[in-house]
């Protein structure tokens, strides 16, 4: 079993190797978002996997937006062959992956603790920054307040003048001793506690558990919990680490199918794409993100949501680009209430307004608004039917010249649009995502022979497929059309420009 070229773990000082999840069609949003945001290099993408290499530290990482989890890479290698040899042997391969390159492992836990170590000396700082200028406001207070009164005194008392200049020498000269104890304090607690990380982190007292994902023919001849129970007693014999099932220091995951072995350590516990702002969920944040990023939202905009629903949509924008004038809409009392919570609880309530209106009847000017974001509904709930035309004639009226629509549509809703005219103008997108530079696919191994080919994800050849089949529609023109996956079911992310005037 040997490791695909071009995978090593680096150190520090040339950047980290991360993998980040995602979910199936938002690739090109995550690939686009870690070259921006973590001037990330070396940006390769597998289904439902994106890598890169960074030198970001864990707040940055911390602002991914598209991405499901966050895993440092030890290792991705070559899918395990699974034939009819027996278990025993399939199972001394799955060990080779700790056993043959365990330089690479050893690597990748340093990496992980400095990211931790790092991350506990800046929140330690800022936290003793914080209670530094807390200790300098409340002294200017406390002489402030004694300066006054001793003027006050002077002026009732003159004769107590040196009586008061003593004891405010005094109790300062007290306070100064205590200060000074006190930080002293504060810098012995700062460096036990860095002592501490560090004897935390030895080898010999770490302790770990495994979580294993198997797909394809792997997943059918092995279940997780067998290849999880081979993996940690490989690494409980190779490096002494102990299991711990319960609190591990450290996780690994491993994910084997019939196109790659990738070995990670997850960055946080708490999954990226789990927002603490938001308090009721509706449309996945990564997906509600992502449609927030293809608008090009500019400062001073009008953004509209006419079908805001809990408002998943306005708040990724809203805390992305905070300088925009953002209206959100919906008939539904239940889901503008719940946005309402959902907009107190971020903290964004002053931000995005709500009214209560139907989709079909905007009150608003003709030609108004900058950019429209919306999740047009689907499912059983929700039969629009013919109405989808309305709704986006309607969004058009309110749209002025060379503004952007970008609508989530389910499959019915899309072959709806496309099938409207009968006659389609193709339309070549010069800003599609396929080709941007620096953004490789993975070269994954053929079976015995060695030879690579190119991955190919529904993202790929689709976005040219989709946009050939769309229709522009009145004066809409459609410019990228991405399929992502919703869990059970698929949808459209589809973005139009309005080239001239409606006429309505």
């Amino acid at each position: 079993m040997s490791v695909v070229p071009g995978e090593p773990v680096s150190g520090p000082e040339a950047g980290a190797r991360f993998f980040c999840t995602a979910g199936r069609g938002l690739e090109p949003f995550l690939m686009r978002e870690v070259r921006a945001r973590l001037a990330a290099t070396q940006v390769e993408y597998i289904s439902g996997k994106v890598f890169f290499t960074t030198c970001s530290d864990l707040n940055m990482l911390k602002e991914l937006k598209s991405a499901e989890r966050l895993f440092l890479l030890i290792k991705k290698q070559f899918p395990l062959i699974v034939s009819s040899v027996s278990k025993g042997k399939i199972f001394n391969e799955m060990q080779r992956l700790i056993n043959e390159d365990p330089g690479s492992w050893l690597n990748a836990i340093s990496i992980w603790k400095n990211l931790l170590e790092l991350d506990a000396k800046k929140e330690k700082l800022s936290q003793r920054d914080n209670n530094q200028l807390k200790r300098k406001v409340g002294e200017n207070e406390i002489i402030v307040a004694k300066k006054l009164k001793i003027e006050q005194m002077q002026k009732i008392e003159e004769n107590r003048d040196c009586q008061l200049e003593k004891q405010i020498e005094e109790e300062t000269l007290e306070q100064r001793d205590f200060t000074t104890r006190r930080e002293n304090f504060q810098e012995e607690e700062f460096q036990n506690d860095t002592e501490k990380a560090t004897d935390t982190h030895n080898q010999n007292d770490l302790t770990f558990r495994v979580s294993c994902r198997c797909s394809g023919t792997v997943g059918k001849a092995f279940t997780a919990q067998e290849v999880g129970k081979v993996i940690g007693i490989a690494l409980m014999k190779h490096f002494g680490w102990k299991a711990d099932l319960r609190n591990p220091k450290l996780e690994i995951f491993i994910h084997l199918n019939d196109i790659y072995s990738v070995v990670g350590i997850p960055v946080f516990r708490v999954p990226l794409a789990s927002r603490a702002y938001i308090k009721t969920a509706g449309l996945r944040s990564t997906i509600a993100w992502a449609m927030a990023s293809l608008a090009d939202i500019k400062a001073g905009a009008f953004v509209l949501d006419p079908m805001c629903g809990l408002g998943t949509i306005l708040l990724e924008a809203a805390k992305e680009w905070p300088d925009v004038y953002y209206v959100g809409a919906d008939v539904s009392d239940s889901q503008l209430l719940g946005t309402w919570d959902n907009l107190k609880a971020a903290g964004l309530e002053d931000k995005i307004e709500l009214l209560k209106v139907s989709v079909i009847e905007l009150p608003l000017p003709s030609e108004s608004v900058d950019i429209i974001i919306s999740d047009i509904p689907f499912g059983k709930k929700f039969k629009l039917g013919e109405d989808i035309k309305r709704i986006l004639q309607e969004m058009e009226r309110v749209l002025h010249v060379g503004g952007t629509i970008v609508l989530l549509l389910s499959e019915d809703h899309h072959r709806r649009l496309t099938d409207y005219k009968e006659s389609s103008i193709p339309f070549n997108s010069k800003d599609s995502h396929t080709d941007e530079p620096g953004i490789k696919k993975c070269s994954i191994p053929q079976e015995k022979t060695g030879a690579s080919k190119t991955v190919s994800t529904s993202f790929e050849a689709s976005n040219h497929e989709f946009l050939d089949k769309m229709s522009p529609f009145g004066s809409l023109v459609p410019v990228e059309c991405y399929k992502v996956s919703l869990g059970k079911t698929d949808a459209f992310i589809c973005k139009y420009k309005k080239l001239h005037s409606s006429g309505l």
